[in-house]
């Protein structure tokens, strides 16, 4: 009885080391694993699509407000610059929220849920909901918790002008500067889905998605979601920043993103998990 007890101990031992690799995956593993989470993305109901769409612009709205909030504590002792750096800080909360609570963002799907596309007309039909309902819902969501927070008294003071200087910083861009900011943006947030596909544990997937919340924030970065909901504070608070501002932003940001990540993501580590696979072939 006591070897049979052994032996049934081992696969969970070996179980755990499965789920807490002590190496990083190769490129090809990590491809396997995010194309069996594009398929469950693909999969899902528009119901739980649009429900969590709408909780992701919660999340990113939360990021916001701490980054704002921060830098307007931290202002009036270090200096704006040095405020905006310490707040930033606080802005990776939004990813962590998206990544650990499996929101839907919709820049997280340049990706993920492309590795699990083949041929038939339905899967296409369903990335093409997925592109088009959780933009309108992480902005829908966003907006609804933006008229909530932005009732007198809610925010600290000084938030208000915070949250003004962060709009006010992207609408001053020129169309061309604001596309190339939404690239690196786009690429930048693309690779963060890569590599949470890539760890195995909670608390790795948290350090990665605060990591590029943070870069995000640091540069101010043009991403459609966060920038738009970002311009929506600044309207609801009395800059001179107008709805065609806001929409046509939403346009280049959108377009911006989807270069960076198809182009400069998606392609490259397609290719790259395709040749990791190549070389680890026996039979070549």
């Amino acid at each position: 009885m006591a070897e049979k007890t052994d032996e049934a101990e081992e696969p969970d031992s070996a179980g755990a080391n499965a789920e807490q690799p002590e190496e990083a995956p190769e490129p090809h593993e990590m491809f396997a694993r995010t194309r069996h989470e594009g398929q469950r993305r693909l999969s899902r109901s528009r119901l739980e699509l649009v429900t969590t769409s709408l909780v992701a612009g919660f999340d990113i709205v939360f990021g916001i407000i701490a980054i704002a909030t921060v830098t307007a504590l931290m202002t009036p002792a270090l200096g704006p610059s040095a405020a905006h750096m310490i707040g930033s800080l606080f802005f990776g909360i939004a990813f962590i929220f998206i990544v650990v609570g499996r929101s839907e963002l919709f820049t997280e799907n340049f990706f993920v849920p492309i590795t699990a596309l083949h041929r038939g007309k339905m899967t296409f039909l369903k990335l093409l909901e997925l592109w088009s309902i959780s933009p309108v819902m992480n902005i829908l969501g966003g907006a609804v918790l933006i008229l909530v927070v932005t009732t007198k008294g809610v925010l600290p003071h000084g938030t208000p002008e915070a949250l003004n200087e962060l709009a006010n910083h992207i609408d001053d861009l020129d169309l061309w500067s604001a596309f190339c900011s939404a690239i690196i943006g786009g690429a930048l947030i693309t690779a963060m889905t890569w590599m949470v596909e890539g760890v195995g544990t909670v608390g790795g997937r948290i350090i990665i998605a605060w990591i590029a919340g943070t870069l995000l924030a640091l540069a101010s970065l043009n991403h459609v979601i966060v920038v738009t909901l970002e311009l929506i504070f600044g309207m609801r608070l009395g800059t001179t920043i107008s709805f065609e501002d806001t929409a046509m932003n939403f346009v280049i940001a959108a377009a911006g993103n989807m270069v960076g990540g198809l182009l400069f993501v998606t392609l490259t580590r397609t290719s790259q998990a395709i040749g990791a696979g190549e070389t680890d072939d026996p039979a070549r």
